[in-house]
């Protein structure tokens, strides 16, 4: 779900997929206005809590409550609905959860709850139906095949590479988002290559790439970030970045 793209490329790129619905749309309390739900395009509805917390702002839970009146008008069901969520605050996102959950189980939607920092899976509330992975950056990644193996419905959220697609594919997560294919130079060459990185992708021409250049028993791969040998198969134990490992690398 490339988050909130509505323009050409998003179109183009929809209507030469063989599998169009594979392609949707992430929607929040601040776009949902200016985009015109369409039946062939599946979507999922965010709170932007995540855009409040970038931008040091108060959550507005009136502009989500009209976003879900919204949508019930349009007689359009989203595949999800994300609950309101409070950037990794694990106790703080779980009051959240109990006090909206009557007023957003009204509508009849599958509900996403966004997991954070220190929750297991016994955190997540019987009522949800996708387990929405947010948190910190290094958390996510590193925790992101314990929700799959423990849930049929994962979303991911903010995934801005071919890399960590293929990360989140292999994995087994239903869906990710992401606002990074359309925000790489306002229409220039680097946009329109990560909009054609991600046909590709769609196409199934991705190719998982190697961690480091040549690798040898005398030369293990080393972190980009920090240069340290200290890797799993998913991340650096040393500076927690996320990383996308050959297979090679076992």
């Amino acid at each position: 779900m490339p988050a909130n793209a509505s323009g050409r490329d998003f179109h183009a790129l929809q209507a030469a997929h063989t599998t169009p619905h594979c392609l949707g749309w992430l929607i929040g309390p601040s776009s949902v206005r200016k985009t015109r739900l369409a039946h062939r395009i599946p979507f999922a509805l965010d709170n932007d809590a995540y855009a409040a917390f970038i931008h040091g702002t108060p959550w507005d839970e009136a502009a989500w409550k009209a976003m879900l009146d919204h949508v019930w008008q349009s007689a359009q069901d989203p595949l999800w609905l994300l609950m309101p969520d409070v950037v990794a605050d694990r106790d703080a996102t779980l009051r959240s959860w109990e006090r909206h959950y009557p007023h957003a189980s009204l509508f009849g939607w599958p509900l996403a709850f966004a997991v954070q920092d220190g929750m297991t899976a016994d955190d997540v509330p019987a009522g949800a139906d996708v387990v929405f992975i947010g948190g910190t950056t290094a958390w996510k990644w590193r925790t992101l095949e314990t929700w799959c193996a423990h849930f049929p419905r994962v979303h991911v959220g903010r995934v801005n590479t071919t890399d960590r697609l293929h990360l989140c594919h292999t994995s087994g997560a239903e869906s990710c988002d992401g606002t990074g294919w359309m925000r790489r130079g306002s229409g220039d060459r680097e946009e329109r290559n990560s909009w054609r990185d991600l046909g590709r992708f769609l196409a199934g021409e991705y190719q998982e790439p190697w961690f480091s250049a040549k690798r040898t028993a005398h030369h293990p791969p080393v972190c980009p970030h920090c240069s340290s040998t200290s890797l799993s198969a998913r991340d650096c134990a040393e500076c927690g970045a996320d990383l996308a490992i050959n297979k090679a690398l076992s």
